[in-house]
Parts: structure tokens; C-alpha cells; sequence
């Protein structure tokens, strides 16, 4: 009674627990959603969550972790248990053949079977000694690759988030030029019906208004795909919508950086990813090095030896042997294959020093380029943002004096394809720049990943 009664609590707890686990598992995934108009911080933060590569990283990470906890597993007691049952239908087993001490009245022996357990303990062994050298190198690259995949991750958001915010300002101007192309529409159309001016005028609104309509339609589309690249990286589910919140004073306030920082390829991931690897590669050559040195464990066995004519009678009495010692197992030749490994290894570690070589010339021309873009991206936009308002001025002006009959609608058009432009080139202008800073981030190695 007392077990079942015990067996009964154990089967409940073990239930809640799982009932607990899984509806706590369930509401973290429905709490992990977005609604309402985003920020890019939001984007981010969830795109780390749920992005297919960072959560493959993660993964890599405790796999490795898997096969760090298998390699140093070697250092434990080894324990196995064996056992056989032979019938001799001519002849009988002889002493020591089967591990078993045969006594010598058993008589005629037709039935044979042994139990036993074996246990041996590695006071010296290469490999596992490799296993536990290379667990710091390993755990490091595995975090930083992790860390490499964060950083991917928050660039190509950024910069994905940008590229639609860029087409939905674009939208926004087309929109606003296309609502004063309609007034200059009606205006040049009851110009024309008073008789002020020619049909030439409305016309020439129709085909402006016209043109403007094809392209609000086209930047439209351009936000649904642009869109649709975003909520990729972001690991967002396709039926899923998503809205962007804009914040330009926030941008604006960003978009700098101090451009006097010096570049230290210490702080990208990438160099310090070929180091782990080197390092792990170097492990390789002291392990082929001193390969030759003889591996030593500690072995014990005890085992049980039944022996009988009948098989009824086999199990009546036991015959118990055991014993405790060393083993050592010395290399002596192998065909060369230890030289010719650790050749191999020493080659790969100067193939991972050229790497080095290689990757710190591309991080150093990465940088200078991503500078040289910030600064450049950093002047026009310090120079067109006052293009705007005086755009602004310009066609309030010319508007009004059309309106007059000062001017002529070819300058109208002047005008508002001035506007349209300066405020187009603007939102390009800081768009531009907030991508260069990640790009200049990036490859001084300080972009933040959380």
C-alpha cells in the first residue's frame, strides 16, 4: 500500500511539473509577439528572440557543450558488465579459456556460464587530455560565433527597418505632391476655362499628376516587399503585420558618431574568431607531438563462474575470480602516421595564421571604407536638410504668384519638382547616414547586440 500510495504522488508531481512546463512554455511563445507600430530597439530585441540563425548559433553552442561533457567523459570510471552461457556438446571447457577457474573435480562439464563486471579508471590518456585542453577554445569560438550571428542580426535589421522607413517617407512626399498637383490641376484647368491661359498649362498638371500617381503605386509595392525582407530577418511569421514607429528627432540625435575613434581588430568577432580557431588547431600539434607517450589505466574485474553436467544444476554453486591492475599501451611505430599528422597539423596552423593575415588587411579596408562613407553620407545631409524649408519658401512664392499671373505654371512645376526633391533627398540623406553609422560600427566592432 505504502508504494502504491508513494508511486501515486510521484506520478502527480511529475505531471504538474510538466503541465507547468509545457503552459509555461506556451505562454512564453504568445507573449513573444508585436503589436502596435515598433520601434527599431522593439525590432531588434525581437529578432534576437526568434531569428532562425541566432537560435541555430545558440544550438551550435549547447551541442558543443554536448561534446565537450562525451570528450571529458573519458576521464570517468569506465564500468561494463558482461556475460555468457556455452553449451559443449563435445568435449568441455578448459581452464582459463573462458576466464572461468575450472576446479578440478567439476567432472564432465557440458554447461558453461560466466558473469562478470569490468571497470577501468585512465590515469593518462591523449585524447581525453585533448578533450580537456580544447573545452576553453571550443566553448570561446562556439560563444563568439553566437555573438558573430547577433551582430549580422542587428545590422541587416537596422538596415532593413531603414529601407522601409525610407519608402514610407517617400510615400508620405509622393502623397503630399500629389495633393498640390490636384490644386495646380484645378488651378490651371479654371485658368484655362476663364481664358488667363492656354490648355497647355493643365496638361502639362495632368501628365505631372499623372506621373506622380504611377509612382506612389510603385513605392506601395516597393514597402510590401521591403516589408516582407524585414519580417524575414527578424524571423516575424509571413501572416503576421508589422508597423514601424519613426521617430526623426531620435534619428537625428543618432546618427552621429565620433569618427576619431581609432580601430582596434581586437573588438571584431571575426578576428577573434580565427584566434579560438588557431588556438584549437595548436592543440593538435602538442597532441601529435607527444603522442608517443604510452597511455596508463587502472583495470579491475571480478567475475562468477558457474559450471555444471546438467543445466538444472548449473547455477548451484559459483566460482568467483577478480583482480586489480595496470594497463599501458605504448606506441611503438605506426607507419609514420603520427609524423605525418602532426606535419599536417603544424600546416594548419599556418594556414590559420595567413587567415589572421588576411581577414585583419580586409578589416582594416573595411574600415576606411566605412568611414570614408559616414563622412561623406554625414556632409550631405548636413547640406540638403536646409535644402528643405527652402524649397518649402520657393514654391509657396511661386505658387502664389502663378495665382497672380506672374508666373508661368512651367515654373510651378519647377518648383514643386524642387520640393519634391529636396525632401526625397533628405529622408535619403539621413536614411543613408544611419546605415553608414552601423556600417562604421560594424567594422570598429563596438555595435551593440543587445
Amino acid at each position: 500500500m505504502k508504494k502504491t500510495k508513494y508511486l501515486t504522488i510521484f506520478t502527480i508531481v511529475n505531471l504538474t511539473l510538466i503541465l507547468h512546463s509545457t503552459v509555461f512554455a506556451q505562454t512564453a511563445m504568445v507573449n513573444d509577439t508585436i503589436s502596435g507600430a515598433i520601434t527599431l530597439k522593439q525590432a531588434v530585441e525581437y529578432a534576437l528572440r526568434n531569428q532562425p540563425a541566432v537560435r541555430q548559433a545558440s544550438i551550435d553552442e549547447q551541442i558543443n557543450e554536448r561534446d565537450i561533457r562525451i570528450g571529458l567523459s573519458g576521464w570517468l570510471p569506465q564500468l561494463n558488465s558482461s556475460g555468457l552461457y556455452n553449451y559443449y556438446f563435445k568435449g568441455q571447457p578448459q581452464a582459463g579459456s573462458s576466464g572461468a577457474n575450472i576446479p578440478s573435480n567439476a567432472g564432465s562439464i557440458r554447461n558453461l556460464s560466466t558473469i562478470g563486471l569490468t571497470a577501468s579508471q585512465a590515469i593518462y590518456n591523449a585524447d581525453v587530455l585533448l578533450a580537456a585542453k580544447a573545452s576553453k577554445y571550443s566553448r570561446e569560438y562556439y560563444k563568439e560565433n553566437t555573438i558573430s550571428s547577433q551582430i549580422s542580426v542587428v545590422s541587416d535589421v537596422s538596415k532593413a527597418f531603414f529601407d522601409v522607413l525610407l519608402s514610407q517617407k517617400q510615400l508620405d512626399i509622393t502623397n503630399e505632391d500629389i495633393t498640390r498637383l490636384q490644386r495646380s490641376l484645378k488651378d490651371a484647368t479654371n485658368r484655362y476655362q476663364a481664358g488667363v491661359s492656354d490648355k497647355t498649362d493643365y496638361k502639362q498638371a495632368t501628365i505631372a499628376l499623372n506621373n506622380s500617381v504611377a509612382t506612389r503605386k510603385a513605392t506601395e509595392e516597393s514597402i510590401k516587399s521591403k516589408t516582407a525582407y524585414l519580417k524575414q530577418i527578424m524571423g516575424v511569421g509571413g501572416n503576421k503585420p508589422i508597423a514601424l514607429a519613426y521617430d526623426s528627432t531620435r534619428y537625428e540625435q543618432e546618427a552621429a558618431i565620433d569618427t576619431n575613434q581609432t580601430l582596434d581588430v581586437n573588438n571584431r568577432i571575426e578576428y577573434r574568431l580565427l584566434q579560438s580557431n588557431k588556438a584549437l588547431k595548436s592543440l593538435n600539434i602538442n597532441y601529435y607531438l607527444y603522442g608517443y607517450l604510452p597511455s596508463v589505466s587502472a583495470v579491475g574485474s571480478y567475475n562468477y563462474a558457474y559450471f555444471a553436467h546438467d543445466f538444472d544444476n548449473l547455477y548451484k554453486n559459483a566460482y568467483p575470480t577478480g583482480y586489480v591492475g595496470l594497463t599501458l599501451n605504448i606506441p611503438i611505430f605506426q607507419g609514420t602516421k603520427r609524423l605525418q599528422n602532426l606535419a599536417k597539423a603544424r600546416l594548419q596552423v599556418e594556414r590559420a595564421d595567413l587567415d589572421i593575415i588576411n581577414t585583419t588587411n580586409a578589416i582594416n579596408t573595411e574600415y576606411v571604407q566605412a568611414l570614408a562613407g559616414y563622412k561623406s553620407n554625414y556632409t550631405s545631409y548636413k547640406l540638403v536638410r536646409e535644402n528643405v524649408d527652402l524649397a518649402k519658401d520657393v514654391y509657396k512664392v511661386v505658387s502664389l504668384q502663378y495665382r497672380e499671373g506672374v508666373k508661368t505654371y512651367l515654373d510651378v512645376i519647377v518648383a514643386q519638382s524642387d520640393l519634391r526633391t529636396a525632401e526625397l533627398n533628405y529622408y535619403n540623406a539621413l536614411f543613408q547616414l544611419l546605415a553608414s553609422r552601423i556600417d562604421l560600427q560594424k567594422a570598429l566592432g563596438t555595435l551593440p547586440v543587445q
